[in-house]
C-alpha cells in the first residue's frame, strides 16, 4: 500500500465514526476543481472546452475554505484544468493543511519546478503528478511531446525537496500490458510514495473518442499487467484498496458510490460526480445529497455510466466493503487479486436513448482541428 499509516489511521477513524453514526451516504474524498483552464490540451479530457470566460474563472480561498468545511471529507483532491495556474493555490493548500484534513494537489508538472518553492513538504500533502505512462506513450496522450521529461524531472526534485510525491496514471484503449507495466516498474524505482490507475472515463466531451476502454476490455487488461507484476516479482505501491484493484481485475461486482467523491468546482456542487459535467449543480452539500437522484447513476442506470470503472467512483464502494468484509480485504491484500477463472457478473447496461446521447448542449463544442494534435513543448 502506498499509504502512510498516518493516514490509513485517521481515514480508518473517520470511516468507523461514519459507521457508528449509521451514515449510508458520507464523503471519502472531496474533489476540490479550483479551475477548469489548463496548459495542455490532452486526447481524452472532457474538462477543457468551455467557453473562455468560463475557463478564466477561479474558486476563491474563501469559497474553498467553506466547501472543505462543509464536506468534511478526510481527504481533498484538487484536480482541473491545472491547478498550479490558479495563483492563490498555496495560500488554498495551506488553509486544507491547516484543518488536518490530507490534500493530493494534481498538476500535469509543467509549472512545478517554478512553483515547487511556494510550497512545504507536509505528511497532509502529497503531488500527484499526472503520468500516463512511459515517454512516447505519455507524450501521445497528453498531445505534446517533452512532457514526461519536463514531469519526470518535477518529481525528482521534489522528492528531493522532502515532498510527498504520487503518480496519478489514466489508462486508454491502446495501451499495451507489457508497456503498463514497464511504467510501473520505473515509477516504483523513481520512488514515488504511491500509483493512482484508472481506466480513462468515458467523456463526450473529450477531443477524441476512440481512445476510452469499455469494461471486459478494462478486466483483461488489468489481469494481464497484474500477472505481469506477479511474474516479476514486482512491488508496485498503488494508492488504492486492495479490493478496488480485485474490481479492475473483475472479481467483484461493484454499483458506484458517487457520493464519497463528490465535487466542488466554479459552478458549485456538482451533481452527481466528477465525471459527469452536464447534470446540474446544487449550492451547497447538503442540497447536493438530498437533491440528486442517486438512483439515475451508475452502470446499469444510465448509458453515460456503463464503461465507467474510475476510482472515484468504486473505490468508495471499495472502501464500504473492506469495513463490511474484512477477511475479504485481508484475503486480497495477502494474496493480490484472482488472476484466472470466470469473471464476476456485469451489471446490466442501460439503453442508450436519444435524451442521454444529446445531453451536454451547456459545454461549448470541441475544436477537434485545435485539440488532439502533439505538438512542440513551450513553457506555455
Amino acid at each position: 500500500m502506498g499509504i502512510p499509516l498516518i493516514q490509513q489511521y485517521r481515514v480508518a477513524k473517520y470511516l468507523l465514526t461514519q459507521k457508528l453514526r449509521r451514515n449510508n451516504r458520507y464523503p471519502l474524498v472531496l474533489m476540490l476543481e479550483p479551475l477548469f483552464q489548463c496548459n495542455l490540451e490532452c486526447a481524452g479530457c472532457g474538462k477543457i472546452d468551455y467557453p473562455q470566460d468560463i475557463l478564466a474563472q477561479r474558486i476563491s480561498y474563501d469559497d474553498a475554505m467553506a466547501a472543505v468545511d462543509e464536506c468534511d471529507a478526510p481527504i481533498v483532491s484538487i484536480p482541473g484544468g491545472e491547478p498550479l495556474i490558479h495563483d492563490d493555490m498555496p495560500r488554498i493548500v495551506r488553509g486544507i493543511i491547516e484543518r488536518k484534513k490530507f490534500v493530493y494537489l494534481c498538476t500535469n508538472a509543467m509549472l512545478l519546478s517554478r512553483k515547487l518553492h511556494l510550497y512545504r513538504p507536509s505528511p497532509y500533502l502529497t503531488l500527484s503528478i499526472h503520468l500516463d505512462g512511459l515517454e512516447e506513450h505519455h507524450d501521445e496522450a497528453v498531445c505534446r511531446t517533452g512532457v514526461f521529461k519536463r514531469a519526470v524531472k518535477a518529481i525528482r526534485e521534489a522528492l528531493d525537496a522532502g515532498f510527498r510525491v504520487n503518480v496519478n496514471c489514466t489508462l486508454f484503449s491502446n495501451e499495451k500490458p507489457e508497456d503498463i507495466a514497464d511504467f510501473f516498474d520505473f515509477a516504483t524505482d523513481l520512488g514515488v510514495e504511491g500509483i493512482t490507475v484508472s481506466p480513462g472515463y468515458e467523456y463526450q466531451h473529450a477531443p477524441r473518442q476512440d481512445v476510452f476502454l469499455g469494461r471486459r476490455q478494462t478486466k483483461r487488461l488489468f489481469r494481464k499487467v497484474f500477472a505481469i507484476g506477479r511474474e516479476r516479482r514486482s512491488r508496485w505501491p498503488f494508492n488504492h484498496s486492495g479490493l478496488y484493484l480485485d474490481f479492475l481485475a473483475g472479481n467483484r461486482t461493484y454499483s458506484c458510490t458517487p457520493w464519497s467523491n463528490p465535487t466542488y468546482n466554479v459552478f458549485g456542487w456538482q451533481k452527481p460526480c466528477y465525471l459527469l459535467v452536464d447534470e446540474g449543480y446544487a449550492s451547497s452539500f447538503g442540497e447536493l445529497l438530498e437533491t440528486t437522484e442517486w438512483n439515475r447513476y451508475g452502470t446499469g442506470n444510465n448509458p453515460k455510466c456503463n464503461n465507467c470503472m474510475a476510482h472515484c467512483g468504486y473505490e468508495g464502494t471499495a472502501v464500504e466493503e473492506t469495513l463490511t468484509r474484512p477477511l475479504a480485504a485481508l484475503n486480497t491484500f495477502l494474496f493480490g487479486p484472482k488472476l484466472t477463472g470466470p469473471m464476476a457478473p456485469e451489471l446490466p447496461i442501460a439503453p442508450e436513448t436519444e435524451a442521454n446521447s444529446t445531453a451536454g448542449s451547456t459545454v461549448a463544442e470541441v475544436r477537434l482541428d485545435q485539440i488532439g494534435r502533439p505538438r512542440a513543448l513551450d513553457d506555455g
